[in-house]
């Protein structure tokens, strides 16, 4: 009967992780799909060496060796190789089958907490990282911040620079900042060329000339 209420817990705790957490905040369907198959796959492979004697260590081995794979069709940011262990973590805890109950029931939950909380959207919102290319070489730290938080409106609390460009004028920077939006809005309007006011025609008449309406006729025309 264990290993079906093992089953159940993790299929939805699974469930939550990817549907509830990583779906929803992250919009990516391929890897819910990985994260689900793998999940699953660590869960039978737990259950069918649990039972014997050297499933722990053997559990705890097929951790260590999912931990060192590597998808190379990909790039994954770091927040989804977090989801990938935390995936892994609870097939490996269900399929083990730790007892007593509660304490399986309190790893898992204590996985999708820490889940929840450290991905959240208001853990450190302003915080961001990326990669600039500015339009000229820039080589001394002072007029690079400055340059940086011009462009990005924020505190910038570290750049390296990737690559300083003399031949095409150019910078690549890896900044981590916090963005400020009252930066943003204190910047100036744009302001937009207006046309200059036409001055109205003199309708004054020219010395010796009848004060009556002078009409120009185009040079050509007949």
């Amino acid at each position: 009967m264990n290993p079906l209420i093992f089953t159940l817990a993790d299929l939805a705790a699974i469930s939550i992780l990817t549907f509830v957490l990583y779906l929803r905040r992250h919009r990516r369907r391929d890897l819910v799909v990985s994260y689900l198959g793998m999940n699953v796959g660590v869960l039978a492979v737990a259950t069918a060496l649990s039972g014997s004697a050297a499933g722990l260590g053997l559990g705890l081995g097929l951790f260590g060796v999912l931990s060192i794979i590597r998808l190379r069709s990909t790039e994954l940011a770091q927040h989804e190789v977090a989801y990938y262990f935390s995936a892994l973590a609870l097939g490996l805890i269900a399929g083990l089958g730790i007892e007593p109950l509660w304490l399986t029931g309190s790893l898992m939950a204590l996985i999708l907490l820490v889940m929840f909380v450290g991905d959240h959207p208001r853990v450190l919102p302003a915080h961001r990282h990326q990669t600039v290319i500015l339009d000229r070489a820039i080589a001394e730290d002072g007029e690079l911040y400055a340059r940086l938080e011009e462009v990005l409106h924020g505190k910038v609390h570290s750049a390296t620079i990737q690559e300083l460009d003399l031949v095409n004028d150019k910078t690549i920077v890896d900044v981590r900042y916090a963005y400020s939006p009252a930066a943003v809005s204190a910047l100036p309007a744009p302001r937009h060329a207006e046309p200059a006011p036409m001055e109205p025609a003199s309708l004054q008449p020219a010395a010796g000339e009848p004060a009556t309406a002078r009409l120009t006729t185009p040079a050509g025309a007949a």
